[in-house]
């Protein structure tokens, strides 16, 4: 194993910048998520690492290996580099078994036979593929032939390992199984990831890290509670799970108390330190599962406000509601156990919850 420092990594597509001075250090043994949208820079930034893009800037080391330095010309080819890299499609051989497909990497190390025989063996217990040594891969569903390509990847113990989406060629509920096998096995392996992926839930169960990024560069680098509970800007803050943007302006503010008045005329305050004093335009934050219902004539527990929303749309999604509201001219979405009555909800937002950004209330989100 070994650390992965990322130093102003830059990479040009003729007038395009797919990575714009991105720097990322990974300490040994840590599980680090790139996660955006499509065109972000996240694969560019993996093949980088790999030796599949050569860079136009900036510097890869791994361990004491310099992979690429921008300044000297450095670049080790990619198979000079110790690097495991799994696809997103497996790209096993088809006329060769599993037993085959994952001696190969070794077989070209001109390993010695009975050690290919032995580590082989050691990595198929490891994925829970022994029993399919000898069947072919039309033979495996999806998150088998995922588990041999990542056995393949592991038998010539690479020093730092690289997942291109890994899990998005299967369904939702192998998906669902994939990625706790694949939890439970970083937790074992402890081997330096880079894990790329568009899925959130992906990246908040599997990481140590999240790296977000957006058009090339960083938008935030932190754990999965920070990324989602303290989002950076409103991008990080709507790619990251389910989030409410509400506009208004700063009516008061006092140190860490801030009152904001919704397009309506409603207000509520908030414990976030707003951008600016009072008048400056704001968009207020909100998780689903922050917001309660306010029954009728009850005052809820806790410090927060009660505010009154349209109801747009309600749907049935199994166990729950999803209900679509309008409150002070943004829309609102809340989950809940019963269908709303009638077209007005009262609804409960705590003070704690918010987060205060500046802006006007055209939001450009993802």
């Amino acid at each position: 194993m070994a650390e992965l420092a990322i130093e102003n990594l830059t990479k040009r597509f003729g007038a395009v910048v797919a990575v714009d001075a991105v720097s990322i250090h990974v300490a040994d043994g840590e599980f680090v998520t790139l996660l955006g949208p499509s065109g972000c820079g996240k694969s560019t930034t993996l093949a980088a690492v790999a030796g599949l893009d050569r860079p136009d800037g900036g510097r890869i080391r791994v361990g004491g290996t310099v992979y690429f330095d921008g300044r000297s010309g450095a670049f080790l080819p990619p198979e000079a580099r110790n690097c495991g890299l799994v696809f997103q499609s497996y790209a096993l051989w088809p006329h060769m078994t599993v037993f085959d497909n994952v001696v190969f990497p070794l077989t070209l190390r001109k390993v010695p036979a009975a050690e290919r025989k032995r580590r082989v063996a050691e990595v198929l217990a490891l994925v829970e593929m022994e029993a399919y040594a000898d069947r072919y891969p039309h033979q495996l569903s999806g998150g088998q032939q995922q588990r041999v390509a990542l056995a393949r990847t592991l038998v010539y113990r690479p020093e730092i390992l690289l997942l291109d989406e890994p899990l998005s060629n299967l369904d939702a509920k192998l998906r669902d199984r994939a990625r706790t096998w694949l939890a439970e096995l970083r937790t074992r392996l402890g081997l330096t990831t880079i894990y790329v992926t568009h899925d959130q839930i992906e990246a908040l169960s599997l990481s140590d890290r999240i790296v977000v990024m957006n058009a090339g560069r960083i938008a935030q680098i932190g754990t999965p509670q920070e990324i989602y509970e303290r989002p950076a800007d409103p991008f990080v803050a709507d790619f990251i799970g389910t989030t409410n943007f509400l506009p208004g302006r700063v009516a008061e503010a006092a140190g860490e108390d801030a009152l904001i008045e919704l397009g309506d005329g409603q207000r509520v305050r908030v414990r976030a330190s707003p951008p600016r004093g009072p008048g400056t335009r704001v968009i207020l934050a909100y998780r689903p599962e922050q917001i309660r219902i306010a029954a009728e004539g009850a005052a809820p527990d806790g410090a927060g406000s009660v505010v009154t929303a349209r109801v747009v749309s309600r749907a049935y999604v199994g166990g729950r509601w999803q209900v679509a509201l309008d409150l002070g001219g943004g829309p609102l979405r809340l989950e809940t156990a019963r269908p709303p009555a009638g077209d007005r909800l009262r609804l409960w937002l705590p003070a704690e919850g918010g987060i205060l950004f500046q802006g006007s209330t055209d939001v450009s989100l993802v």
